[in-house]
């Protein structure tokens, strides 16, 4: 029998629905999650290689550091921080990659060229917001570490390779610059994972807005201080190995840390009880050539009239 509440008394609200509405449930995870999620990411991607589209993306930025090199400007102390700041852009530059992992979880047809879908998103505005946010974080670190090194050595360029080396590695400024270096930049990083670390594929799953996605990031990351810190440590450690071989090692691990960051959104936040369908793909009409020039009047009727 239903319960009758005075005019002047408010019922109870059921407060887990009234908390699925307002805001995602974020669970609890270990270190064993992150595990999880890496596995299921390295699966991701050895059923949809997607190297290719990350070596396109690599191969250009390795050429304009060669070319300025050959211009004479020496980029050796941008070298690391350009390195570290994959870890700025990456959650961004992963969009196609979630969409990939999302097909594969809901057991839609999957393939490289699907990762282009993430463009039909009706959050990706707010993802593009994101990523310009994340853009802004990376040039200003790589200003910043610029700036670190002007102070320690001064505007002289190092003559080579063995020279810059000997230079970081040999002098108390050296030492100065890698220990203020990594501190800077470990605050930056910090910022980018707490803002990021699963923003992008809630934008994507449920559609949210760039200010609600980066709150939602931060809460992830204040309920689960721990295996988040374990993250950021191993997509770091990862990256560096990565990047060693000339950058070449990229083309594989940031698709495994794409995807294993979709995988370890669906561990952290819980499932969206009113999940909202994508749009419908547009369908165009097919038209025969006869029908050219008169089709590109879209006013005129079928009928000609």
């Amino acid at each position: 029998m239903a319960t009758s509440y005075p005019s002047s008394v408010t019922p109870p609200r059921d407060e887990t629905a009234a908390g699925s509405a307002a805001a995602p449930i974020i669970r609890t995870i270990g270190l064993s999650d992150l595990h999880q999620a890496l596995r299921l990411g390295w699966e991701d991607f050895k059923a949809v290689p997607s190297h290719a589209i990350i070596l396109c993306v690599i191969y250009p930025v390795l050429g304009l550091v060669l070319a300025r090199t050959v211009l004479g400007y020496s980029v050796l102390p941008l070298l690391f921080p350009l390195a570290a700041g994959f870890a700025l852009l990456g959650p961004f530059a992963a969009l196609g990659l979630y969409e990939l992992s999302r097909r594969r979880e809901s057991g839609e047809r999957a393939s490289a060229w699907d990762a282009l879908e993430v463009l039909r998103s009706p959050s990706f505005g707010a993802m593009l917001g994101v990523g310009v946010l994340l853009l802004a974080l990376f040039v200003t670190w790589v200003a910043t570490a610029q700036a670190i090194y002007v102070a320690a050595f001064g505007y002289e360029a190092a003559a080579g390779i063995p020279d810059f080396a000997e230079r970081i590695l040999t002098t108390s400024q050296g030492w100065w610059l890698v220990v203020i270096g990594c501190g800077v930049g470990f605050l930056f990083a910090v910022v980018a994972l707490c803002i990021s670390v699963v923003s992008f594929p809630l934008m994507l799953d449920r559609q949210a807005g760039a200010g609600d996605a980066m709150v939602t990031s931060l809460r992830a990351v204040a309920k689960n201080p721990v295996p988040m810190a374990a993250w950021g440590l191993i997509v770091a450690v990862l990256l560096v190995l990565g990047s060693l071989p000339f950058f070449l090692g990229l083309a594989i691990v940031i698709p495994l840390l794409g995807h294993a960051t979709w995988h370890l959104y669906r561990a952290v936040i819980a499932p969206d009880p009113n999940p909202r369908p994508l749009p419908p793909k547009p369908q165009f009409e097919k038209r025969s050539a006869a029908d050219f020039p008169s089709a590109l009047f879209s006013w005129r009727r079928k009928d000609g009239a």
